[in-house]
């Protein structure tokens, strides 16, 4: 005699260990959101040779611009390089950003739309309009305070 196994007796143990396979598929969110301050805060991670501190961090910025000029960015959207926009590694994008060069005081507004940069030692990649707002083009480098701004 052949026995059947029912679907309702090994169901329930099959759903629960499918359930504990997919959740070791997932992953956890690398920024959080502090609701009491309304800031955008690093867990304590670094961002290239940035320090991070709160909401703000400090490091080597350079720019890019005719090379990459109407690509498509890691987000999806067309570089435009005389657009107000910038690259880095882990921010969200759409995420806005204040930009400020430590040489000469000079700031700007960016967005973050596109992933960079993929050189070591920088912390953000500024379209050339961002770049040449804050007197960078000539340098081609810059060491820069970046905030998230609101």
């Amino acid at each position: 005699m052949i026995q059947t196994i029912g679907f309702k007796k090994w169901s329930i143990p099959v759903l629960i260990l499918m359930s504990i396979i997919l959740q070791g598929c997932t992953s956890t969110a690398r920024f959080t959101s502090e609701k009491d301050s309304g800031k955008v805060v690093f867990r304590g991670k670094k961002s290239g040779s940035g320090e991070v501190s709160g909401d703000q961090t400090t490091g080597v910025a350079s720019f890019y611009g005719p090379k990459f000029h109407g690509l498509q960015t890691a987000s999806g959207e067309t570089f435009d390089m005389y657009q107000f926009t910038a690259a880095h590694r882990q921010i969200p994008f759409g995420t806005r950003l204040k930009v400020t060069n430590l040489d000469n005081g000079k700031s700007v507004i960016v967005r973050v739309n596109d992933r960079g940069p993929f050189v070591k030692n920088r912390v953000l990649d500024l379209s050339y309009a961002a770049a040449k707002d804050i007197d960078m083009v000539t340098t081609g480098v810059a060491k820069v305070k970046i905030e998230f701004y609101r």
